[in-house]
């Protein structure tokens, strides 16, 4: 069924909080550094790779050119190139390292390629990379291959390659297009050049281009924002993801250039969000969810109506349930029953490598509690609803009696107008879906016992 949305300013403003995105659970905050290298390597070993269970991969290229003062990912701004070709022969030692604990050669259904700048790469190092890539495992030939792209570093050569390379799918940073925003957020990117990227992306055949923006920057109204958004409706893009931009200089350090002054009101910064939603809806776009927008026949759209959406540290996916292995430093996989994340930093990565180990920083081996609460927050993140009965059949277990507490918790939330309960399950509403974090935290039991909302971004 399509997912529909109400914006309801009053209910936002009541129940913004911060919490988690749950594109895991446990969230990574809880890893434990206890987690060691031989526990990933046991937990790969588990794997059962082929057809029976195919492989998701997720490639950290940390690099950038420049900086944008907004960003909190983990990156690493030079103008060395030299940096990309020593770090790419790492990979390839972890991917060897990787490959060789699998029980046979691993079939991959969808691969992603994430940064930092993943096209800061030069064109024979991205033809390197992938060789190294198909040496190890085999790509599925109807995969999904996705990239992260800045426009204002890519040629349509660039993007005929990636076409040749097999990727198939492509997320374009714009983040806002008006000039004094650009300026004050350091990432100067004109309209010619983005449209360029996508329309070679269209010619080269890419099935899928998405397009991120955020509100929340400095200078942002809702007047330069509807500007903004009506030149990336004007692009049609199948994907539209609209971040709300956290300012956590404490945090990240580059944030601490953004003058806060200059930050939109918690008012204008809803006006901006309802303005958004509002074209959105008649632009056609589906909500998916989590700051989520596609057009209704794209893949994500399409698995949210058939039940089969899911979600994991790449975003909101149609194969999530693939184990998932992740390369480069700060990256996070699953596989055998425990998440695993490496060092973030390029010295502790190189020398765990150079050590012959993988570079595992911390991680977390999941529980049979674990599995079921991880199954409940991502059935109400992708699904918007939940059926006791299913659970009860698939997990052995009686729901209400399993989860007493929460559903007490949630009745709270239900008074509110966040959701529907009954006999037979819970459903969020339309005015409550963009606040299904809300509703996700209550099957928390991390967040139950500590209540440490306050490391995380707010909801809204």
């Amino acid at each position: 069924m399509q997912q529909t949305i109400i914006f309801d300013p009053d209910l936002i403003r009541r129940f913004d909080i911060p919490g988690p995105r749950y594109t895991s659970y446990p969230t990574a905050d809880r890893f434990l550094q206890e987690f060691e290298q031989h526990a990933k390597a046991d937990s790969l070993k588990t794997v059962v790779a082929g057809v029976k269970s195919p492989l998701s991969l997720y490639f950290h290229i940390p690099f950038c050119n420049t900086i944008c003062y907004y960003c909190a990912c983990n990156k690493i701004i030079t103008k060395d190139r030299s940096l990309s070709e020593r770090y790419i022969s790492y990979l390839e030692k972890e991917m060897a390292l990787q490959a060789a604990l699998l029980p046979q050669r691993g079939v991959v259904t969808q691969m992603h390629w994430g940064g930092g700048t993943p096209t800061f790469l030069s064109q024979a190092e991205i033809r390197r990379l992938m060789a190294s890539i198909r040496s190890h495992f085999e790509l599925a030939e109807e995969g999904e291959f996705s990239i992260e792209v800045d426009p204002r570093k890519v040629t349509s050569e660039v993007v005929a390659q990636l076409a040749s390379e097999g990727f198939n799918r492509m997320s374009v940073g714009v983040q806002d297009f008006d000039p004094r925003v650009q300026a004050a957020v350091n990432r100067i990117q004109s309209v010619d050049e983005t449209h360029a990227v996508i329309a070679a992306a269209r010619a080269e055949g890419f099935q899928s281009i998405s397009v991120d923006l955020i509100y929340g920057l400095p200078h942002q109204n809702v007047e330069r924002f509807a500007t903004t958004l009506n030149t990336v409706l004007g692009m049609r893009p199948d994907r539209i993801a609209l971040y709300n931009y956290a300012h956590l200089p404490t945090r990240f350090m580059p944030q601490r250039r953004i003058n806060e002054a200059d930050l939109p009101p918690p008012d204008e910064k809803l006006r901006i969000l309802a303005l958004a939603i509002e074209r959105l809806d008649k632009a056609g776009y589906v909500y998916i969810g989590m700051d989520h927008f596609a057009r209704p026949d794209d893949e994500l759209a399409v698995a949210q109506r058939s039940g089969r959406l899911q979600r994991n540290f790449q975003g909101y996916s149609t194969h999530a349930e693939c184990d998932l292995l992740a390369f480069g430093v700060s990256s996070i996989g699953k596989a055998g029953g425990a998440f695993s994340q490496n060092h973030r930093d390029l010295e502790p990565y190189y020398a765990a490598l150079d050590r012959n180990e993988l570079p595992v920083l911390r991680g977390w081996a999941l529980s049979e509690d674990d599995n079921l609460r991880n199954a409940v927050i991502q059935t109400l993140m992708c699904d918007f609803e939940l059926t006791y009965e299913i659970f009860n059949r698939r997990y052995g277990i009686d729901f209400v009696g399993r989860f007493e507490p929460e559903l007490q918790e949630l009745a709270e939330l239900a008074a509110a107008g966040l959701l529907d309960m009954d006999k037979q399950g819970i459903r969020v509403t339309d005015a409550g879906r963009m606040l299904v974090r809300i509703v996700a935290m209550v099957f928390d039991r991390y967040l139950r016992s500590d209540r440490e909302k306050r490391r995380y971004s707010r909801v809204i």
